[in-house]
């Protein structure tokens, strides 16, 4: 038998702790960083108070007057390395499970609510404590979509922060008077951010004209989805959008040619690329998959680079999953990133491009932390399943791995208890 958490039940905490609903202090013991150390992290609040090498933080501290009952929770995290946690920068969880279901996709209100808070629970259960999901609105859909999305989002309060970007499908012209009004009244509503795909509008200049101003009035970033293909009109969109920089994103750039990163550069823009298929619903085509260098160009020419899913089982990919780390693995297995490139492009880029303070594993910094059965970044990438999820100095998440081998063979070989 080969379990790939230790105990089998995963991380060990105190007989009388428990990390799903723990007091005001975290003590997380026992932990590796990327740096080979091993240390004890002690939380309180939704900040980082101190990090020391491994049993020098000493037990929690009592309850005043129960001198045998402390005030939060303490985890062994032997075996584990400790992470800044990831951050999922490009969802579309309004589509979310749609190549599962047997029709298409209802507009009704609590299925929308249901895939929606699936989701982003799938995410965060796979360390995401931070997501952003793109929302259509306008047309047939109304504010629906949206609406379920802020729903969701305020039943996921304390569990993950959740994003939404309002996507209108056009707005200029007489065609596109639905979807500016759509996008004003999206924006009072709660939507994150301004977005949609200048694309698919007949004037896709004047489409971004529509979203600077909308952006202004409301304060919000921009965040556009555009296949990058015509490079002359990805400068021209850029350009109109220089007054809000930084905070405009584009992706996933998939169809972006060899040379295109200097457009990019130039505009001083963020860019998110998917790099499960390379495309999503947001751009209404068949993916075309991420050129193999292009994270490389990009990351080459200093252009701040997130990676996000896309997609989770919906039809632009039926086999979408939702976890950050395997974005990370494909761009570290590819040789297109460095491990440690590969997994900031998840966590320290992707929670820029979501507007969010860095974290590290110091004090002072945000609690927003995942702990990975592994030995190593690299040991992590490769199949790390057994996750503790810290969102808001609060264990918010915890899955378990077990792997059992059948003994109906004798094998002269040790039997395996290796993290992964």
């Amino acid at each position: 038998m080969s379990a790939d958490s230790a105990p089998a039940e995963g991380p060990h905490q105190g007989p009388a702790a428990n990390p799903l609903g723990h007091g005001p202090i975290l003590l997380l013991t026992n932990a590796r960083l990327t740096d080979g150390r091993l240390v004890d992290v002690r939380i309180g609040g939704d900040r980082i108070q101190a990090v020391g090498a491994a049993g020098s933080l000493g037990p929690l501290p009592a309850l005043p007057g129960r001198p045998t009952v402390t005030t939060g929770a303490r985890i062994d995290l032997a075996g584990y390395l400790l992470l800044p946690a990831p951050a999922e920068p490009h969802g579309h969880y309004d589509t979310a499970f749609a190549a599962a279901l047997p029709g298409p996709p209802t507009e009704d209100p609590a299925d929308l609510v249901r895939r929606v808070t699936e989701a982003a629970l799938t995410s965060l259960g796979y360390g995401a404590t931070a997501q952003r999901t793109h929302v259509r609105i306008g047309d047939a859909h109304g504010l629906v979509r949206l609406e379920a999305v802020l729903m969701a989002r305020q039943a996921l309060r304390g569990l993950a922060e959740l994003q939404a970007v309002a996507m209108p499908r056009l707005l200029t012209g007489r065609a596109g008077a639905d979807g500016r009004a759509q996008l004003r009244e999206a924006l009072k509503l709660g939507a994150t951010a301004a977005g949609g795909c200048p694309d698919l509008d007949p004037d896709p200049v004047g489409y971004a004209q529509i979203l600077l101003a909308a952006a202004r009035e409301a304060d919000c970033p921009v965040d556009l989805h555009t296949a990058g293909r015509d490079t002359a009109q990805l400068a021209r969109i850029a350009g109109v959008l220089a007054p809000l920089r930084p905070r405009v994103t584009v992706g996933p750039c998939s169809a972006l040619p060899p040379g295109g990163v200097s457009v990019l550069a130039t505009a001083g823009v963020r860019v998110v690329c998917l790099p499960q298929n390379g495309g999503c619903t947001g751009l209404e085509g068949p993916p075309t998959g991420l050129r193999p260098s292009l994270a490389r160009e990009l990351t080459d020419a200093r252009v701040p680079l997130a990676v996000g899913s896309g997609s989770v089982r919906d039809l632009a990919n039926p086999v979408g999953r939702a976890d950050p780390l395997e974005a990370a693995y494909l761009l570290a297995a590819t040789g297109t990133l460095s491990p440690e490139a590969a997994y900031d492009a998840i966590s320290g880029q992707a929670r820029l491009t979501l507007g969010l303070p860095a974290v590290r594993v110091d004090a002072g910094f945000p609690a927003e932390l995942l702990a990975i059965r592994g030995d190593s970044l690299t040991g992590a990438l490769a199949g790390g399943h057994s996750r503790l999820v810290v969102h808001s100095g609060r264990v918010v998440s915890r899955t378990s791995a077990v792997r059992e081998f059948a003994d109906t063979i004798a094998l002269a070989l040790p039997r395996q208890n290796s993290p992964g």
